[in-house]
């Protein structure tokens, strides 16, 4: 099984797409080539905020809590007022032990899902 990653690539007059094709490793459970994986699309595009969403995914189910509550906070500085971001961090930051930085996490996820905004646009 083969899962495509789409990385954008910046352009002076467009932004085209490029193809990164990886193993379905995350879906099948090799969560370590995944990681391998989501750090190659977030180099190639460093602001691509589903593969930091993905990568952060895939390291807290590996128990790698600091390095996934990194990924996070890079997705939602991506995209601040992304609810599915938010709580993603928040878990990350439970997983942790991070009681206070979950609730913070987890509160502006609530304030997004009643339709607020938590980063003027």
């Amino acid at each position: 099984m083969t899962v495509v990653f789409v990385v954008r690539e910046q352009n002076k007059w467009q932004r085209p797409t490029r193809f990164l094709t990886t193993p379905a490793g995350h879906c099948i459970g090799d969560l370590t080539s995944a990681v391998e994986k989501y750090r190659r699309c977030v180099e190639l595009d460093p602001d691509f905020f589903d593969g930091w969403h993905a990568l952060g995914m895939a390291l807290m189910k590996l128990g790698r809590f600091e390095e996934a509550i990194g990924a996070g906070k890079r997705a939602v500085e991506l995209r601040p007022n992304d609810q599915i971001g938010w709580t993603s961090l928040s878990l990350f930051y439970n997983r942790a032990g991070n009681i206070k930085e979950a609730e913070a996490a987890g509160t502006k996820a609530k304030i997004l899902s009643w339709g607020g905004k938590v980063a003027k646009e």
